[in-house]
């Protein structure tokens, strides 16, 4: 659960999943139904939540070649700042927070995809943002084919990696819910979007303690 001191049915909700699996099209959909019902809803990402974290995107995104570690850092560099400005402030007000990618993003694309320790990734996102952990994560699975198709042409610099590092990733998506179930919502990504969007509200109204 979230630790941010003083928060009461607030709800710090991550997407998360391989590229091209449609969580920006969930996020909006669950923001609009919140919202729908007076909840006051922050919808933001990582890296690019806050303008430094916007300067750092285009380093690691678009930029040129950055070395494993260095990339680990800039991304706990960018989540650091990111809750502590943005994310904790929202949910001591009350407000819920829907976040595209968070630390488990790290775990998988660095720690796994890219062959450092995952542990050790886990490790420096922990303590970038005073162990802050999600209500609910739910993961968009779709194979690295699929989501490759989806995108077209448009590729950043991680999702120019050859399909076997999205194998990676994806598998250590599906082995951390495996490890929490209770803190993770898996679902089939290629499935119609409103079946999917009404799953989501389903389990958030049950989080938040609300009628879906």
């Amino acid at each position: 659960m979230s630790n941010a001191t003083g928060c009461n049915a607030t709800g710090f909700i991550v997407f998360e999943g391989g590229d091209g699996a449609g969580k920006t099209t969930q996020i909006e959909a669950l923001a609009q139904w919140l919202r729908s019902v007076e909840r006051t809803v922050v919808v933001t990402r990582e890296p690019g939540g806050t303008p430094l974290g916007a300067q750092i995107r285009q380093l690691l995104l678009h930029g040129d070649h950055v070395e494993p570690r260095a990339e680990a850092l800039l991304f706990a560099a960018d989540r650091a700042h990111h809750i502590a400005t943005l994310v904790r402030p929202a949910l001591e007000r009350g407000d819920v927070v829907l976040q595209d990618r968070y630390l488990d993003s790290s775990v998988a694309y660095q720690g796994e995809g890219r062959d450092l320790d995952a542990d050790d990734v886990r490790r420096l996102s922990m303590w970038a943002t005073h162990d802050l952990v999600p209500d609910l994560t739910i993961v968009l699975d779709v194979d690295p084919a699929v989501g490759r198709a989806r995108r077209g042409d448009s590729h950043d610099r991680l999702e120019r990696e050859a399909d076997d590092f999205h194998h990676r990733v994806r598998q250590q998506f599906l082995a951390m819910a495996r490890q929490a179930p209770e803190r993770y919502l898996v679902l089939d990504a290629t499935r119609d979007r409103d079946e999917l969007a009404g799953e989501i509200r389903t389990r958030v109204a049950a989080l938040l303690g609300m009628r879906a």
